[in-house]
Formats: structure tokens, C-alpha cells, sequence
């Protein structure tokens, strides 16, 4: 399992949910703040501008743009920067819409696919926190086809809906996922101008990444810094160094963490005793695992069950629609 679809899939509570949704100008949509989801927009025809809520910037957006916005934060999307927003925000629950209904007005028109990804807002990972609060990405099929040729699909899909077209949108939202945070982290060096800490630095390392990619294919695994170190191809003390020094904590304490993350997730998902739990972990004594787990998040891992499983999102998600104007 490579790091960032170990990620995704761990932190992730369910299914992508979206709807395509065509405005005619003038209009002008809010998004209300969505705490443990993360908002994507995909411009499939048209053209509008995006403004977080917080900001009077606003970004312009064209065909096959991609705009990822990581923690939820509240922004509004409209087909100018001055038009104003009339209606209540659109909250993540809002109804279904059977699909693109053009409302009132006769400017251009835009054609949106709008939706979230839900994330788990409490075990959020260092390489999505480090994201900014607005990720776009351009449509440039010459630097990055792949994301280009799953929008085409996208639109292909929504516009002309035909068997199989509810299995496959999801899966093409979750492509679509990878492959921005994919092309965000390709263009760091030259976006950033040769930092070199950070995940996005760690994620562009070949040594760090060994390591990186060891653990996560095998956290339950006897690991040490010295074990972890040949995996990299570096001495002990020169990758524990350039592990603390990228990603901000040393290699044990980053193993740790990830997994006691994936202890939660097992905990909230699932009904595995504890010492299946504590073993997938690499814990061969369930009460070294549970001394671990408190220590790490505050409670025993059996109440950690009781409070969060009845909310927990491991069941498949269903299609959310979002407010039309």
C-alpha cells in the first residue's frame, strides 16, 4: 500500500457524494463550513468564480477546472465575483436533486459537479493538514492528463447517464481525489521553489519514502529506526534525522501514530475483539495496546468503541445532493 492511498482510505468514512448542477446567470451559491468534510468542485462547462467565505479573492474557473477544498472551510461559488448571494447556505444533508434543472435566467450557463468526501475530522493526517485551505487545479492535459481524462469521463457519465452510471461516478470521484493530491504533490518543488521540509518534501524523497511506504504496508511489522533505515538505503542516524527533520517527528513516534490511528479506525468499524485489534497494530499484549491506545487519545479503547461506533461512517455512502440556485 503506497502512503497516500493508505491515507485516503483510512480516513475516509464513506462513499464521495455530488451532484451535477447547471446555473444560468446571474447566480450566486454559498457553502456553509462542513467540519470532517472535504469539498470538491469540478467545472464541467462554463465558467464561475470561487471565493472563500473569509476572503473578498476570488479564483476564476474554467472548463474542466478541479477545486478541492480540504477541511470544508465555507466558501461561495457564483458566476461573477460582485454577484450577491441570495439564498441560504447549502448544507451537507440538503435534498436530492434528480438532476441539472436550469432555474431562472437566461446568461451563460454553467454546468458543476459539486459534492464532499468525508473525511474523519478527528484523526486528521500531517500530509492533508498541511494542504491549503483551497487546492486548485488547472485543466492542463499536457502536465497532467490523468486528472483532464477523468473529468471528461465525469462529464460523460452526467451528461449521458446510462447502466452503471451510479457504481461508477463514486469511483471516478475517488480517482479524481488521487489524482489532484497526486499532481499537488508532483508540483511542489517547483511550486514552492526547492522546500525542502514538509510533507509535500518527505512525499518527493526516495529514501524517506522507502521508509514511509515499509511502514505502511506493514504497520503491525517488528520495525526500528535501524530496520527502517534499510529500507531507505541510509545509515540509522541519517534517517532519523531526515524523517524528523521533513515530516516533523522521528520515525518511531510517526509509527506510533499511525498505528493508533488505524486502532481507532479498526475500533469505530468494526467489532474485532481487542487483541485482533491490538495485533493487526503490532501489539502482541492486549493490555500494552490498551495502556498505548489511552495514552495516545485519552480513553481505554473499549469506551473509544462505545462512543464512536454508533457514528462511525463504515457504512457505504449514498448520493448527496447540494442546494440549486
Amino acid at each position: 500500500m503506497d502512503v497516500l492511498s493508505d491515507v485516503i482510505g483510512v480516513l475516509r468514512t464513506g462513499r464521495p457524494r455530488s451532484a451535477p448542477v447547471l446555473h444560468h446567470a446571474p447566480w450566486a451559491l454559498e457553502f456553509a463550513p462542513a467540519a470532517g468534510s472535504a469539498a470538491f468542485h469540478v467545472v464541467l462547462r462554463g465558467t464561475c468564480v470561487l471565493r472563500p467565505t473569509a476572503s473578498r479573492q476570488s479564483v476564476d474557473l474554467g472548463p474542466g477546472d478541479v477545486v478541492f477544498v480540504p477541511r470544508g472551510t465555507g466558501h461561495v461559488l457564483a458566476d461573477s465575483p460582485g454577484t450577491p448571494v441570495t439564498g441560504p447556505p447549502c448544507e451537507p444533508g440538503a435534498a436530492r436533486l434528480p438532476g441539472p434543472r436550469p432555474p431562472a435566467g437566461d446568461g451563460p450557463a454553467a454546468l458543476l459537479l459539486c459534492g464532499s468526501y468525508p473525511l474523519d475530522p478527528q484523526r486528521t493526517h500531517p500530509l492533508l493538514a498541511e494542504l491549503p485551505d483551497l487546492l486548485r487545479l488547472r485543466a492542463a492535459p499536457a502536465r497532467h492528463p490523468e486528472p483532464a481524462a477523468t473529468v471528461r469521463l465525469l462529464a460523460g457519465e452526467l451528461e449521458r447517464p446510462r447502466l452503471g452510471s451510479d457504481a461508477i461516478v463514486p469511483s471516478l470521484l475517488d480517482t479524481l481525489l488521487l489524482y489532484v493530491l497526486r499532481a499537488w504533490y508532483d508540483d511542489a518543488p517547483l511550486r514552492d521553489c526547492g522546500a525542502t521540509t514538509g510533507w509535500a518534501a518527505a512525499l518527493n524523497d526516495a529514501p524517506l519514502m522507502a521508509g514511509l511506504a515499509a511502514m505502511h504496508r506493514n504497520p503491525a511489522g517488528p520495525w526500528t529506526v535501524e530496520r527502517l533505515a534499510r529500507e531507505a538505503g541510509l545509515s540509522r542516524a541519517a534517517f532519523a534525522r531526515r524523517f524528523a527533520a521533513l515530516t516533523g517527528r522521528p520515525p518511531l513516534g510517526y509509527l506510533t501514530w499511525w498505528r493508533m490511528t488505524l486502532a481507532a479506525r479498526l475500533l469505530a468499524t468494526s467489532a474485532l475483539p481487542l487483541s485482533s485489534v491490538a495485533a493487526q497494530v503490532g501489539y502482541t499484549s492486549e493490555f500494552a495496546f490498551a495502556h498505548a491506545f489511552k495514552r495516545w487519545c485519552g480513553m481505554a479503547p473499549g469506551r473509544y468503541r462505545r462512543v464512536h461506533a454508533a457514528g462511525s461512517g463504515c457504512q457505504g455512502g449514498h448520493e448527496l445532493t447540494v442546494c440549486e440556485q
